[in-house]
């Protein structure tokens, strides 16, 4: 009997609720957990963890160089504090410093952009076609897949002085030289190279989005217009913003295709990455940590306000795995989508 009582309802349970069911994880489950993701773990603090930390470390020292006060060489480090971080922010190493920040933000800014624009049409264009599906495909993603130094070598040699840029153009633009048109050279170079990365992305969203719905909506009496804005790119959101954020992320690192296309030292296409090795290539590894930290900072800030503050759930599983009359939450019903549209 105490067993069976256990078991009901107690007297204040509110009616037409069932009991709360008390799980239990086994002990052993939490320990086999942390084991089995404890490689893991230990390869991200190896790889990932201690870079980010010697870095840190390294920004506050400065190695010792010079005599003493008693004719004696100096060896060893200094522990200097901000100060690393104080001087990239005045003089000439400040100019250089917001001028590398500058070109990053807008290379970042316009690449993204246009490869966003540019990789969803690519990603229709590989959806729609029948006939040479495969060959149009791989035509379209040959350049993502060609090694950044090798495309920036190529374009390097399209924008020469005699190249072919010049030669369609009529003209004789000094593309490599430092100005605007390398820094355009650049943004030309990064969106062939990268574009097909996002169209990838955004075809394997399409394929996932059902017929159903654009049967629907063209009974319904939507247009192609119709279909695409009210359709296409709301189910195309998450896997957008995915896409948007790995360019974003990476495209603030840029530094080979600058380095290799237009070379070191260039105000107009300097970025911070190239800033950094600058110094490390110069034996300033204080000032050369210092600009690494505040480019990972940067990063950082940029993803956390992508993410959060512009609302892109990217990470969200709410509602995976529900149904709803047949229909997973994260698809729209025909009819409903096709109402929508007419909208």
């Amino acid at each position: 009997m105490p067993a069976l009582a256990a078991r009901t309802p107690s007297a204040t349970q509110p009616p037409g609720k069932a009991p709360p069911v008390l799980r239990h994880r086994p002990s052993g489950t939490n320990r086999l957990a942390a084991l089995l993701i404890s490689p893991t773990i230990a390869v991200l603090g190896l790889v990932v963890g201690y870079p980010v930390v010697a870095a840190v470390r390294e920004s506050l020292y400065t190695k010792n160089s010079g005599l003493d006060s008693s004719g004696f060489v100096r060896t060893g480090e200094q522990f200097v504090g901000l100060q690393h971080y104080s001087d990239l922010f005045q003089g000439e190493a400040g100019d250089r410093f917001w001028n590398a920040f500058t070109n990053t933000t807008l290379f970042t800014v316009t690449t993204v952009l246009i490869e966003t624009v540019l990789g969803v049409v690519m990603a229709l264009v590989m959806h729609k076609v029948v006939r040479g599906r495969a060959l149009v495909r791989a035509t379209i993603l040959v350049p993502w897949a060609i090694p950044t130094v090798v495309s920036a070598l190529l374009w390097q040699w399209i924008f020469q002085a005699d190249g072919v840029a010049n030669a369609l153009l009529g003209g004789q633009v000094l593309w490599t030289t430092d100005g605007f048109q390398a820094a355009l050279a650049v943004i030309i170079a990064d969106t062939w190279k990268t574009a097909p990365f996002v169209g990838l992305l955004v075809l394997a969203g399409l394929q996932l989005i059902p017929t159903e719905v654009y049967e629907a909506a063209r009974v319904d009496g939507a247009n192609a217009w119709h279909q695409f804005t009210r359709i296409t790119l709301p189910l195309l959101r998450p896997v957008l913003l995915v896409a948007i954020l790995f360019r974003l992320l990476d495209a603030l690192r840029m530094f080979d295709l600058p380095y290799v296309l237009i070379g070191a030292r260039k105000d107009s296409v300097e970025t911070l990455s190239m800033l950094a090795f600058d110094e490390a290539a110069n034996t300033r590894y204080g000032p050369a940590a210092a600009y690494a930290v505040l480019l990972f900072l940067y990063v950082a800030a940029a993803a956390f306000i992508f993410v959060k503050i512009l609302g892109a759930d990217v990470f969200s599983t709410k509602n995976d795995g529900k149904t709803s009359g047949g229909h997973r939450s994260g698809l729209p019903r025909p009819r409903s989508a096709a109402k929508e549209a007419l909208v």
